[in-house]
């Protein structure tokens, strides 16, 4: 029987429960989510997106502390691609290791990929993303001036600099990720949203440039690029929930498409949380015989039997 292809979208939080930001304690937990991974491959073809929240954000602390002018920080985008080797590598390690208990031989490619986007996306108009360490008002103020950033106060913890969040429209590498999918690898690919580039005007060159790109909509991109059957979001809890956190809670289960977006419309999804989620999950299964699944990776396996999870079709 031929297999199902899914795309498996993991939060960047999911590599750093209760704060933990050492590398040894998310590696610990890279190793739980690769054994769950090495479980699913006997019956499906997986791609694993990821993303890098707390990751860039101590990468780009690091970056900034220790900045000079021998040796200057280095620009956000490529902080995301360090980052994508990072946890590249504690995933393909945690899988492979998995594999070997088992063992299976099997390939676990890491890619290292570029997500275009449009340089007239609106977002690059109001930059909301916020990024790196909290500063004084004085201290942000003073930054923004010497480098063109955009700051902004952040809930009442400080100054921030802030990006643009622009929407994924391409993904550079995504024939090379097919063919090692096809090839019979496990591929990680389009970590913390993907490397953010821009096509230039004249000879379509790409060019790397500073925004954030969300994790859920450039691994549901993919999906669609690769081909995919199943578009999977893994987060915190185990369902998408409508009035999450009072007395009137409630777990969607199997719903459509449809249902989602006419939810969103009432405001029962945030954005920052499970907006970017429900939209992608919904999006992917606009077409007949896609699946978008949201839950938590314990029940992932149940999820794809179709019994735990929020499962979204075309028609419920």
């Amino acid at each position: 029987m031929e297999k199902k292809r899914i795309v498996l979208a993991l939060g960047g939080n999911a590599l750093q429960k209760n704060g933990e930001a050492t590398a040894e304690a998310q590696k610990k937990i890279a190793i739980e989510v690769g054994e769950t991974i090495a479980e699913l491959a006997n019956q499906y073809e997986i791609i694993v997106a990821h993303g890098n929240g707390p990751q860039v954000g101590n990468i780009l602390i690091h970056e900034e502390s220790a900045s000079s002018e021998k040796a200057p920080a280095m620009p956000l985008e490529t902080a995301v691609a360090m980052s994508q080797g990072q946890i590249g590598y504690w995933l393909t390690q945690a899988i492979n290791n998995a594999f070997a208990k088992k063992r299976k031989n099997k390939k676990v490619v890491t890619i290292v990929s570029q997500v275009v986007v449009s340089r007239d996306d609106s977002a690059f108009k109001n930059p909301t993303k916020p990024i790196g360490q909290f500063y004084s008002e004085k201290e942000a103020k003073a930054l923004a001036r010497e480098k063109g950033w955009t700051v902004k106060e952040d809930a009442g913890r400080g100054w921030r600099r802030v990006v643009a969040s622009p929407k994924p429209i391409d993904i550079v590498e995504k024939k090379s990720i097919k063919d090692l999918v096809e090839d019979g690898a496990i591929v990680i690919a389009a970590g913390g949203g993907g490397i953010p580039v821009i096509r230039t005007k004249i000879l379509k060159r790409l060019k790397g440039i500073d925004a954030v790109i969300d994790k859920d909509y450039a691994a549901e991109k993919l999906a669609e690029l690769v081909g995919a059957d199943i578009f999977i979001s893994v987060t915190a809890v185990p369902n998408v929930y409508i009035n999450y956190g009072t007395p009137d809670q409630k777990a969607l289960e199997h719903v459509s498409a449809g249902e989602i977006n006419r939810l969103k419309k009432y405001g029962y999804f945030k954005a920052g949380s499970m907006l970017p989620k429900v939209e992608a999950a919904a999006k992917f299964a606009e077409k007949p015989g896609r699946i978008g699944i949201i839950t938590d990776i314990e029940s992932l396996k149940p999820a794809l039997a179709g019994k735990a999870g929020t499962i979204i079709t075309r028609a419920s």
